[in-house]
């Protein structure tokens, strides 16, 4: 029995099943290289509200830690070893439907002005979804990497049945059929 063989029929034996629930409680932190780890301090710092935590001693190589909201943002000094990638291109343009990194906000008249009077380049969006109408802000930090603040706690958390509820193929049909077609 292959990989796919073995992963399709735990499929099929799973669902007659209630597996045990995954032990996943919240994000822990999120991880960004910067070309200056004290722009990017003093950036989350003021424009987030975040706050410089202690690091493990035992990290050496030059990097800052951040905290607040229940999560974390782990910072590390582009170039402080040989395996850190030369820097991306700073994208030209926020892109709201790039990879990126989101906030949910109580007040978004506040921070739409906050980043206003920082002088801070955003792009605003509204998702609908009925009556419901969720606000963002869409920015970059000091390194092009995009940050959204939301208020998207308005949208209930609705889960489907399966993938084909989503407008996705249905994966696990897919391996199936790759295994016994």
């Amino acid at each position: 029995m292959d990989f796919h063989e073995k992963d399709a029929h735990r499929h099929s034996s799973d669902e007659h099943n209630d597996p045990a629930p995954i032990p996943l409680v919240r994000l822990n932190h999120v991880s960004f290289q910067c070309e200056s780890v004290e722009a990017s301090v003093g950036f989350y710092q003021r424009v987030l509200g975040f706050e410089l935590v202690k690091r493990p001693a035992s990290l050496d190589f030059r990097g800052a830690w951040l905290h607040k909201y229940g999560m974390g943002i782990h910072l590390l000094q582009r170039g402080s070893d040989s395996s850190a990638p030369a820097a991306a291109a700073r994208p030209p343009a926020i892109n709201p439907k790039g990879n990126h990194i989101s906030f949910q906000c109580t007040d978004m008249a506040l921070m739409k002005a906050r980043l206003g009077d920082m002088g801070l380049e955003f792009v605003a969006a509204r998702v609908r979804d009925g009556e419901t109408v969720v606000e963002q802000l869409f920015f970059h930090d000091p390194d092009g990497n995009v940050i959204e603040v939301c208020d998207c706690e308005k949208l209930p958390v609705i889960p489907l049945a399966d993938a084909g509820a989503a407008g996705l193929p249905n994966l696990l049909l897919l391996v199936e059929t790759n295994v016994h077609g």
